[in-house]
């Protein structure tokens, strides 16, 4: 049997936030990291290679969007997708975000409907 499993990284500072979206991703039948800071996430992307990452926008060293342009700079790395997920809600806020390598923009809260929906697309690419 294929297992459909597939390696998902959450780069989240506030834990609760990280450990729901975790759990969520847990249900879909995934792996799961979790890393709270933007300095470690590139380091645990690079070791990890995740099918995708869910990222928070804002953190306390740097920013998801840092992180995240970083991450795009990188040849083995550019190719995954990232789903940034914020509270920041203007549209020139998710512009930015898509414009700088976001693949999906989710506002949040972000339930779980909506993230599965969210992983599934980028998934299938």
């Amino acid at each position: 049997m294929i297992s459909n499993q597939r390696t998902i990284v959450i780069v989240e500072d506030d834990p609760d936030t990280a450990e729901m979206f975790a759990e969520m991703i847990r249900l879909m039948g995934h792996s799961v990291f979790q890393v709270y800071r933007g300095a470690q996430a590139i380091g645990l992307i690079a070791e990890v290679k995740p099918a995708t990452i869910i990222m928070d926008w804002k953190m306390s060293d740097i920013s998801g969007l840092e992180v995240m342009q970083h991450i795009r700079r990188d040849a083995k790395l550019a190719k995954i997708p990232i789903i940034m997920v914020s509270a920041k809600n203007l549209p020139s806020d998710i512009e930015l975000a898509l414009n700088s390598g976001a693949s999906i923009y989710l506002t949040k809260p972000v339930g779980y409907k909506d993230l599965e929906n969210a992983i599934q697309k980028v998934l299938a690419t």
